[in-house]
């Protein structure tokens, strides 16, 4: 029993799985020294609001849940109506936090090779119409239609470090009609914002990306994104290599088609002018060559996991589409899931790169979607309220500060505190799983925890709460009245 025990304590030492005390009491003093690098950036004409920057960044990773604008407040000592100005009216850049973010990712070594940008949607449920962006469309999350706000994400990944980069609020195009003026005033709309699709707001992040030198080597997106011809033309435009997954009925060829305008065969009417496809060739939809016998499935280990190692089998074809509005050849990479669907994705890597690489590409695009996990679960973003289209950009800026902070972290304690590297051995794994960012949350609570109210303090949160919904109650007794003597003014 002492031999078990003290085999028990080994494992459960701390400095082998590298966390000596030294790298929690510094989290505090990391946090900070995080923070002033950026705080410039939080600076406006008229003021210096940083610090409340500082508050709120702390408050978002180390606050379990209600993330709003008076609960963050009440943690960190402040005004809640300061925090909502912060947050809603100050004028601070958000595109400023962004470049510098991806400027510092860029700069550091270990992540100057071997990174990805993948793009992805995700929709937040919300109780009223009036928050900017918010209306009745697809909320993925819940598989249904859904009164919901939709925001467009980028995430940087390399291996099992991940970061959010980039973000933008989907406006529906039903926001900018006429009738709506009155809704956009009320969310700040800036006059300048015109409708564009969550394809076309992901093809400017991509673009900011490539601008600000952010070290990635492909894009990887879902099928919403790569069923656009125009975006994965664009791409190869600009000499970037993708991974863009498509829907099973995507139709392309197997051979290259003859492409033209074709002859003129009736005397009467307008020759053709605009080409086609002329050869007697079908396309075939990409589940028909999935299941041709020419297809050859083999079965790859492509990459860890928290679970193992993701084990698949996957198959690829050259194959012609018309991405250029013509016969453009593309690869068209296959994976078998473990119930028997097949994903599909095209890419325009070069002609001879291995199945292997183009497994491990497709097989990265998980990191987004857990990029937003981690952003909803952990750092509060599914708590955000807010009418403001400038909230929601804030939100999103300092949003993106905490998990790039977390991934710092993670990579920072991996070069400095390595795990012992007889520990794996010993518990029977290749490998020892990486930090995540609840561990890392729940030690900077640790190093610096959330206050605890003293009996005042708890009174007085109370009255104010009381004064609060007090108010609330009067200013909406006072536009009921309004509302009724307008009623009564109209009907006279």
């Amino acid at each position: 029993m002492t031999q078990e025990n003290n085999t028990l304590s080994s494992l459960l030492d701390p400095t082998r799985w590298g966390l000596p005390a030294q790298a929690v009491d510094e989290l505090p003093d990391a946090l900070y020294r995080f923070w002033k690098h950026y705080r410039s950036r939080f600076r406006t004409r008229t003021r210096d609001q940083a610090e409340h920057g500082h508050d709120y960044l702390s408050a978002l990773l180390r606050m379990k849940d209600k993330r709003n604008f008076a609960e963050i407040g009440r943690t960190v000592k402040e005004s809640g109506e300061n925090i909502q100005h912060f947050m809603s009216n100050s004028p601070w850049l958000t595109q400023a936090v962004f470049r510098q973010v991806q400027a510092d990712i860029a700069a550091t070594p270990a992540l100057q090779h071997g990174g990805a940008l993948l793009l992805d949607e995700s929709a937040d449920t919300k109780a009223g119409p009036d928050s900017a962006g918010s209306a009745r469309q697809h909320n993925g999350r819940l598989g249904k239609v859904d009164l919901c706000q939709v925001g467009v994400f980028a995430t940087f990944a390399k291996e099992h470090l991940w970061t959010w980069v980039d973000c933008e609020l989907f406006l529906p195009e039903a926001w900018f009609d006429s009738p709506q003026a009155a809704r956009r005033h009320k969310a700040e709309i800036p006059d300048t914002l015109q409708f564009q699709t969550k394809v076309e707001l992901a093809w400017q992040m991509v673009q900011r990306a490539q601008r600000n030198g952010l070290p990635f080597e492909f894009v990887a997106c879902d099928d919403l994104y790569g069923r656009a011809n125009w975006f994965r033309a664009a791409m190869h435009g600009a000499d970037l290599l993708y991974m863009a997954d498509v829907p099973r009925t995507t139709r392309v060829y197997l051979t290259r088609p003859l492409w033209g305008v074709p002859t003129k065969k009736k005397r009467k009417g307008r020759a053709p002018t605009r080409p086609r496809v002329l050869s007697p060739e079908r396309s075939v939809a990409v589940w028909q060559v999935a299941q041709a016998p020419q297809t050859q499935w083999q079965t790859l280990r492509v990459r860890p996991t928290e679970r193992g190692e993701l084990v698949a089998p996957y198959a690829a074809r050259r194959v012609w589409t018309l991405r250029d509005d013509q016969p453009t050849e593309e690869w068209l990479v296959m994976r078998q899931e473990s119930d028997g669907d097949i994903q599909y994705a095209f890419s325009n890597a070069p002609a001879d790169t291995s199945l292997e690489r183009l497994a491990w590409m497709e097989s990265q695009r998980y990191f987004v979607e857990r990029s937003i996990q981690d952003a909803k679960s952990e750092i509060g973003w599914d708590e955000f309220q807010a009418i403001k289209f400038r909230a929601w950009e804030h939100q999103a800026a300092l949003t993106v500060l905490a998990s790039w902070f977390v991934a710092q972290t993670q990579l920072d304690w991996k070069q400095r505190f390595p795990t012992d590297p007889t520990l794996a051995a010993e518990l029977g794994v290749d490998q020892l799983p990486e930090l995540s960012v609840n561990n890392v949350r729940e030690l900077l609570r640790a190093a610096l925890p959330l206050p605890c109210l003293s009996r005042q303090e708890a009174r007085d949160l109370v009255v104010t709460h009381l004064l609060n919904r007090t108010r609330s109650r009067k200013s909406r007794l006072e536009k009921s009245e309004q509302e009724r003597r307008q009623q009564i003014k109209d009907s006279s």
